[in-house]
């Protein structure tokens, strides 16, 4: 089944709520980024909480969410946009420990906890909306959390998960995010406190095969829940050949002559995809005689 997105409202519009496959899309990314357990973990837990934030917003807007904790992962960067689409990488894939006290991976560790979380909405305007809080775990769904209730003023409950293979690729991944709206009451509030505790971790019943329909009325419960949308998401990089020729145009005559002089050629390679564009000696002649 593909990886998808479902957003609900929940006790008569009380509550807000996203649930989330993201097994294929995180896969696509270890698979591209060749990243070790570890690093899997952390960067499919970013990119299914971005995910559902951007699904959060309208049209052509997106958003970028950096995390930056000081461990040897180095930064997590993830773009994610209003249609679902998703891409990401870390600064070092190969990171990879024993399972922690938890016998979970130890994405804490990975991460790290001396640094921010920071999420860059571009909402089509000239100024965009950016929002940073501490890192309080390096676990990254309380970090999550946080920023919610710090930054954006949303009392809310994130909860992402990632199983790795033993070979390395994905089993599970996916999530959810339930918000508190205005006039959400203390009953209420209640209720969802008390299924959150006693339900298993996410990763665990996506694995076990639950949709993200299904996780939803488990959290809210079946009477209490209106299934809003439903929404198709996967790994998609905005990187392109003409994109590159683009910045290489932008480099200017004496600096494509230079390049041309010394390499004869030119490779360049995305860090969101790591896909490989090459340019022959006759493509930089062509942009170089076309630059000013």
């Amino acid at each position: 089944m593909s990886d998808y997105l479902v957003k609900a409202i929940g006790f008569e519009g009380k509550v807000r709520a996203y649930a989330i496959k993201t097994t294929e899309m995180v896969g696509e990314a270890v698979r591209r980024h060749e990243t070790w357990p570890t690093a899997s973990a952390a960067l499919g837990r970013a990119m299914t909480a971005s995910t559902m934030m951007a699904a959060m917003l309208k049209g052509d807007e997106k958003l970028t969410v950096k995390i930056e904790g000081g461990g040897p992962i180095g930064a997590i960067i993830v773009d994610s946009n209003a249609k679902g689409e998703t891409r990401g990488y870390v600064g070092n894939p190969k990171v990879d420990f024993d399972l922690n006290a938890q016998g979970k991976l130890d994405v804490a560790r990975a991460v790290g906890k001396d640094g921010l979380l920071a999420v860059v909405k571009d909402i089509g305007m000239r100024d965009h909306f950016t929002g940073s809080v501490p890192l309080i775990s390096g676990e990254l769904g309380e970090d999550f959390t946080y920023y919610f209730a710090s930054s954006e003023q949303t009392p809310a409950s994130v909860g992402v998960g990632v199983l790795v293979n033993p070979d390395g690729t994905i089993l599970a991944s996916g999530g959810f995010i339930i918000q508190l709206m205005p006039g959400a009451d203390d009953e209420t509030i209640t209720f969802i406190e008390n299924r959150l505790g006693t339900l298993p971790p996410v990763s665990k019943l996506i694995e076990a095969g639950m949709p993200p329909e299904e996780l939803i009325l488990a959290l809210l419960g079946d009477d209490n829940v209106k299934i809003l949308d439903k929404m198709d998401v996967v790994f998609k990089c905005t990187c392109s050949k003409e994109r590159i020729s683009q910045a290489l145009f932008s480099l200017g005559k004496a600096e494509l002559t230079d390049i041309i002089e010394s390499e004869g050629g030119a490779e360049t390679e995305c860090h969101f995809c790591n896909e490989k564009y090459h340019f022959t000696k006759a493509e930089l002649e062509e942009l170089r005689d076309e630059a000013k």
